[in-house]
Formats: structure tokens, C-alpha cells, sequence
């Protein structure tokens, strides 16, 4: 059974939805929890401190203890005084979900500037404001358990988009250097990437769908990411009570050698080059680079042979 007692966790767009959810079952399994939430709109206008007051109180009347918190995760200063906040209280922070999010969907020829960098400014830099508050204090811990909520709109695109998926899939590039740079301080860092009924969703399903698609079907892989054996490295997919994990693989591809004639070849070769028998998934950047150099050194040996 996953223990949380004598951890502090911080959720972030935790007044509602999914990191209501998130809060809740942290706070049911022991853990002490910063509520945060701005209480603005879906697209990211207004600011009200009543939702994460009611998920906090929510928490303390189940016997749990909470703190409620409003900065808004695009304010670094604000997310620093939110950490410091729960450090003073509670003498550490052990895990750090940043679920906080907003949707500005249209189709990429109607998409505004404004439209793009609102929702990257929320999902990734909320992110990496949040993660950087908290990466010191959890290395002089040697201990921290991170998740990045990520979306099948990055994996995979999604119509009308293009900001969010965008978004979603640089945090899986964040969550896989973090993961790397973490590892010596037993900080492990994770994405997941949740399919639920949420506000977000409003309208665009049915309600017997939205119902199949509760949030709370969904936390039970967050709660796994963060225990003490959470694995690193991991993209969850969640929905519905399903639970499956997305790789970023590489094909074990062809030699081809270099030369502007070699792009002909490319365009031959296609079938050979996406054959996904024996591809693989590699532990670096530098691993991937490294296979593309044992197969050039092959090449090279075999025509000095």
C-alpha cells in the first residue's frame, strides 16, 4: 500500500477537476497538501481564491491538513513564496504535481500569438517555475517525486491544438532531462497524460461518456508515479480506469552514408527506415547519437575490410 505519511506534496490547479482529485487522494494516503489553484476561467482570464480554500478545507475536515494557495504558476516570485510557505509550515516538500492548465482551441490559420504563448507560458513555464522552486530543496532532501501533466494532444496532435499539444510535448522533453539530472538525488520525475471528464471538456461529450470519464479514474496512476518506487522516466496514458505507457522509440533504421544524393535514397528507403521490427527506446540523447555512430563505424570497417 502506498504510505504518504510525513510527506508534503503541492498540486497545482488543484481547486477543481482532476487536481481536486489529485489533492484529495494524496491527502487520503497521508500527505500533507498545498492546494493551489488561481481559479480563473478554462482559457486562463479571472482569478478567485475560493476554489483551492474548498479543496483545502475539504482535506482538513477529513482530517487531513492543507494549505490553500492562489499564485498563479506564471508568476516565479509567487510559486517561490508558495514553496517557502509550505517549507516554513511542514519542513520540506516532497512531491510536486503541476496539473495546472488552460485550452485555447482553434484551428492553427485562426490561432493568435497570444493564443500560443498564453497556453506554452501556462503549461511550460507554469511547469518549470513550479519544478524549479522546489529541484533545491528536494536535492538537499535527496529525495522529490515529480509528475508532468502531459496530453495524447502532444503524443499524438489533436485538431485545433496546436498550442496545447505543442505544450504538452515539451514537458515530456523536460520530464526526460529532469529524469537524467535527478536520478543521483533520488528525485524522480514522470509524465502523465490523463483522459477525463473536466471542465475542459464541457460540451463536447456525453454525459454518460463524462461519467466513464470521472477524474478520479485518472489520480491512481498520479499516486503511483509519486510513491516511494514510483518509476522515472515514464509517460502514463490514464482514462477510464485503463492504464497504458507511451514510449518515444527509435527504429533501428539504415546506413545511408551522406551527399546531397543520399536524400533519394531516403525517399526509397522509407519502408526500411520506419520498420519498427527491433526498434528501441534510448536512455539518452547521447545514446541515440552514439547508435547512429556504431553504424557508421560498422560501414567504415566493412569497406576497410
Amino acid at each position: 500500500m502506498i504510505d504518504l505519511t510525513g510527506r508534503v506534496a503541492i498540486v497545482t490547479g488543484a481547486g477543481g477537476g482532476l487536481g481536486r482529485e489529485h489533492a484529495l487522494l494524496l491527502a487520503r494516503r497521508g500527505a500533507r497538501v498545498v492546494v493551489n489553484d488561481l481559479g480563473g476561467s478554462v482559457s486562463g482570464e479571472g482569478q478567485s481564491g475560493t476554489a483551492a480554500e474548498k479543496v483545502a478545507e475539504e482535506i482538513r475536515e477529513a482530517g487531513g491538513e492543507a494549505l490553500a494557495d492562489g499564485a498563479s504558476v506564471t508568476d516565479p516570485a509567487a510559486v517561490e513564496a508558495m514553496v517557502a510557505a509550505a517549507i516554513a509550515r511542514w519542513g520540506r516538500v516532497d512531491i510536486l504535481v503541476n496539473n495546472a492548465g488552460i485550452l485555447r482551441d482553434r484551428s492553427f490559420a485562426k490561432m493568435t500569438l497570444e493564443d500560443f504563448r498564453t497556453v506554452v507560458d501556462v503549461h511550460l513555464m507554469g511547469a518549470f517555475n513550479c519544478t524549479r522552486a522546489v529541484w533545491d530543496p528536494m536535492k538537499a532532501q535527496a529525495y522529490g517525486r515529480i509528475v508532468m501533466t502531459t496530453s495524447s494532444s502532444g503524443l499524438y496532435g489533436n485538431f485545433g491544438q496546436a498550442n496545447y499539444g505543442a505544450a504538452k510535448m515539451a514537458l515530456v522533453g523536460l520530464m526526460q532531462t529532469l529524469a537524467i539530472e535527478g536520478a543521483k538525488y533520488d528525485i524522480r520525475v514522470n509524465c502523465l497524460a490523463p483522459t477525463a471528464g473536466t471542465r475542459m471538456l464541457d460540451g463536447l461529450m456525453s454525459e454518460p461518456m463524462l461519467k466513464a470519464l470521472a477524474p478520479g479514474a485518472v489520480s491512481p496512476g498520479m499516486l503511483a508515479l509519486v510513491a516511494e518506487e514510483a518509476p522515472t522516466r515514464a509517460i502514463l496514458c490514464a482514462g477510464a480506469g485503463s492504464y497504458e505507457q507511451a514510449f518515444v522509440t527509435l527504429t533501428r533504421g539504415v546506413h545511408l552514408g551522406a551527399g546531397d544524393e543520399v536524400a533519394d535514397e531516403i525517399a526509397l528507403g522509407w519502408p526500411a527506415i520506419s520498420d519498427r521490427g527491433g526498434e528501441r527506446v534510448p536512455a539518452s540523447g547521447a545514446e541515440q547519437g552514439q547508435l547512429e555512430l556504431e553504424k557508421a563505424s560498422f560501414v567504415v570497417a566493412m569497406q576497410g575490410a
